[in-house]
């Protein structure tokens, strides 16, 4: 049953009140027409517990601005969501067109540091937020008592003499809930094998993130990525006001799985009550990255499920780390995000 407006419903109860579900909850399509967003294919969800978020559906079926309760839950960046046809592969333009949001997705065969690998050239974080979905449907669909909301659709990235591999993404949501649940399946089309590197760059800002914030996991080993986060690793789980000067610290957490496969990490905001839980199968997707910048107008905390590091696909391939899809492979990637009221 759906938990809605402080009690349980049944579904023949619920619509007694209601001319129609999207009274309460529900999904709608539409287009952003404005600036380098123009051209940009949208569907709006909303749970019905106060949950709402945006899929970018040219946008790799990334998450853009989510609210809960109308509290803003994600960093938007100054370049706003752009449009792919204003995308640039080379080097770190990749950020010209971040526009952030809940969710950006990184990969199918590079993700973090832009560079060269087999003699390719590579930007950074790769181009699977910057493609377009196909094949696009949105269900609503009810179960007994309980109803979800899903968003599917699948993006391809392929190339001639290259790789050609799918990704068939669901986004799902249920009526009364608070969680959106992402599951990926990339298959390689192609007859050779493929690089696979995969990271979800969840992107949460003020004012669900402000100073007083703090992470919450399990013990777990934590690493800098570089001499520039070393001063901050006895830090990594608190956060300060916006600071001029600021430079970003990334951080490298083997968080443990419990008895179901799942790892877990969440923020949590004492003075709003309020927190977020990010979950993934810690199977496909070993590492969590942690971006914070406590930036004056960049001020956001990333937390990044990904099956790599972000040194680039050279350095995976040189550790021997750098994962490969062969011919005809499926693989499967699951990552939830919630909102906790404490």
């Amino acid at each position: 049953m759906a938990y809605l407006f402080n009690r349980t419903w049944r579904r023949a109860e619920l619509l007694k009140y209601v001319g129609d579900l999207a009274q309460i909850a529900g999904i709608e399509l539409g287009e952003l027409s404005d600036g380098s967003e123009r051209g940009l294919r949208v569907a709006e969800v909303r749970s019905g517990s106060g949950l709402g978020f945006t899929v970018l559906l040219e946008r790799g079926m990334d998450i853009g601005p989510a609210t809960y309760k109308g509290l803003p839950l994600a960093w938007i960046s100054p370049t706003g969501f752009r449009h792919p046809m204003y995308y640039d592969p080379h080097n770190s333009q990749w950020l010209r067109s971040f526009g952030a949001g809940l969710l950006t997705g990184c990969g199918l065969t590079s993700a973090g540091a832009a560079g060269e690998d087999d003699g390719e050239p590579l930007g950074l974080h790769g181009r699977l937020s910057n493609l377009p979905a196909r094949h696009i449907s949105i269900n609503e669909t009810w179960d007994g008592d309980e109803c979800s909301f899903q968003v599917e659709g699948e993006m391809r990235q392929a190339r001639v003499f290259g790789e050609n591999l799918r990704m068939k993404r669901r986004i799902l949501t249920r009526l009364g809930n608070s969680r959106i649940s992402i599951r990926d399946v990339v298959e390689n089309l192609g007859s050779t094998s493929s690089p696979l590197m995969l990271l979800y760059h969840i992107n949460l800002g003020f004012p669900l993130l402000d100073e007083n914030c703090e992470l919450v996991a399990e013990a777990h080993p934590v690493e800098p990525r570089d001499p520039a986060a070393k001063p901050g690793l006895q830090e990594w789980m608190h956060f300060q006001k916006p600071t001029p000067g600021t430079s970003e610290e990334i951080f490298h957490h083997d968080l443990p799985a419990d008895k179901d496969g799942w790892a877990s990490i969440q923020l949590v905001n004492s003075s709003r009550k309020l927190g977020l839980r990010v979950r993934f199968q810690k199977a496909t997707l070993p590492n969590l990255v942690q971006w914070k910048m406590m930036g004056e107008g960049t001020y956001v905390l990333g937390l990044e499920p990904a099956n790599c590091r972000t040194d680039g696909r050279s350095q995976e391939r040189t550790h021997g780390t750098l994962q490969i899809l062969e011919p005809n492979e499926v693989r499967e990637f699951n990552v939830e995000i919630e909102v906790i009221e404490n």
